[in-house]
């Protein structure tokens, strides 16, 4: 496969500072940690800090969402790994403001244990941490072990949330817990047809052979559900809405809001496609469209295929979508 690159093992830390060079008025590199991405407006005295962090090659996830209202500081990982706990640790301390830090992140094993050792860190140095670890992928444990389920992109809405409630003036606490409800609302689920390939291995880390799809992928190539041949566009997308919404299993009348993000590779029209069956299948389960996202807003390097993230909405958060913000990924 043909790329922009120069060593691979350098594409992390050459696309952290593409990154901000190209959003300097929105972010700005840790002085003491290059990877760590601040925003400008990060901190703020008496306001509670956002940090999420992961894995590089999901952008504009995560280090898009750093930004005005929204995640204040971002620690970056090797593609598909998680940050070190330093690099969490050294967001914390960039996003300080006084009154304390929540960190909002995936569940995953690394993520799991670096930030926990960033959270006793940032305690020795008296910054109180708390924190709220997105589950909202379906397909990758049962309803009943929803504990056990993936962060994907799901996550976006509890940042967005969480950026929004901290900006409001809420205290550690209150932006933990609507942190959390805002995870809590949402359910997620990923199609893949066609795999990536990590730079510096230059082969595919899974398969898909031609003609098949899998549902309920991973943003990393993680096994789905299922294995099936390739659909129309219409019938994947009531696929994914079933799976999605037979686990959500929101009353008529619920007013949601939906993301269908790309993988990397998948043309914007194809997505459009996609959104144009969903919102329809939506609708006619009495659920009520609030507000809807179509793009790249959670990817993984070039894979074909895209995700369905529904979120129910309350009043609070709704009110909270909409406050503005400024930051790459939005």
């Amino acid at each position: 496969m043909q790329r922009f690159v120069n060593n691979p093992d350098d594409i992390v830390d050459e696309t952290v500072r593409g990154f901000v060079r190209a959003h300097a008025e929105l972010v700005r590199l840790d002085p003491g940690n290059p990877r760590v991405v601040v925003s400008t407006a990060a901190p703020v005295e008496g306001k509670v800090g956002v940090v999420t962090g992961g894995g590089s090659g999901h952008e504009p996830a995560f280090i898009g969402y750093t930004g005005r209202n929204m995640v204040d500081a971002v620690a970056v990982g090797e593609l598909f790994s998680s940050p070190t706990a330093k690099s969490f640790h050294d967001a914390i301390e960039a996003s300080n403001g006084g009154a304390g830090v929540v960190v909002l992140y995936g569940n995953y094993a690394g993520d799991n244990m670096n930030v926990k050792m960033a959270q006793k860190l940032a305690a020795k140095a008296g910054i109180e941490v708390l924190t709220v670890v997105a589950n909202d992928d379906v397909s990758s444990a049962p309803k009943d072990e929803r504990e056990k389920r993936r962060g994907v992109a799901g996550e976006i809405f509890m940042w967005k949330v969480g950026g929004a409630k901290a900006a409001s003036g809420a205290s550690l606490a209150e932006v933990r817990d609507t942190a959390q409800k805002a995870i809590d609302a949402c359910r997620s689920v990923g199609v893949g047809l066609a795999p990536c390939t990590l730079p510096a291995v230059g082969r595919p880390n899974f398969a898909i052979e031609p003609g098949k799809m899998e549902v309920g992928i991973g943003h990393h190539g993680e096994p789905g559900v299922a294995v099936e041949d390739l659909k129309p566009a219409n019938e994947i997308a009531d696929e994914m809405v079933r799976i999605v919404l037979d686990d959500h299993d929101l009353p008529a009348g619920t007013r949601v809001a939906v993301l269908v993000s790309g993988l990397g590779a998948t043309p914007r029209n194809e997505l459009y496609v996609l959104y144009d069956r969903i919102a329809a299948q939506i609708e006619a389960r009495g659920l009520v469209l609030a507000k809807s996202y179509v793009g790249d807003y959670f990817t993984s390097l070039e894979m074909v295929g895209a995700t369905l993230t529904v979120m129910a909405l309350d009043e609070e958060l709704e009110a909270l979508l909409e406050v503005e913000t400024a930051c790459p990924g939005f």
